[in-house]
């Protein structure tokens, strides 16, 4: 009986280890320091980037604009993750490169994104090999197109 008992014991307490809220950091934001020493319309984009480090984000949507993100995202036994905070410091730079704008959001200032899974359809996929090779005979080449 008594190692049913041991074993009993080791399931529960795996069980309720498993059932343990974990905790994951991602990404990078520096500190309110760190921040509050840029100086807009002084700071450029090659001092920014050596006080501040590599930013998370950059040139994505423009090239003179720079995110540092951090998340973190709670998770809860066999649950999905949950993010629980996200920090985003933007910076914005005018043609020169010298700092125009900052700002600071969190999670809150977020707004969700729906996005559209829908996909569109070549056709090419409802056509046997048979119909792919007659359907491409008598078709211009690109060898022939840049002539």
């Amino acid at each position: 009986m008594k190692p049913f008992r041991q074993i009993m014991l080791g399931v529960v307490i795996l069980i309720i280890a498993g059932c343990t809220t974990q905790f994951r950091n991602q990404g990078y934001i520096p500190t309110e320091e760190e921040i509050s020493a840029l100086v807009v319309g002084v700071d450029t984009r090659d001092s920014v980037f050596e006080a501040l480090g590599t930013p998370t984000t950059y040139g994505v949507l423009a090239e003179d604009q720079a995110y540092y993100v951090r998340s973190r995202f709670e998770r809860i036994g066999a649950r999905a993750p949950k993010e629980v905070e996200r920090q985003v410091l933007a910076l914005a730079f005018d043609q020169d490169g010298v700092l125009t704008a900052l700002g600071q959001y969190s999670l809150t200032d977020g707004q969700v994104v729906v996005l559209n899974t829908d996909v569109t359809e070549s056709g090419i996929e409802s056509l046997g090999i048979f119909r792919r090779i007659v359907a491409s005979i008598g078709r211009p080449t690109a060898g022939q197109l840049i002539r």
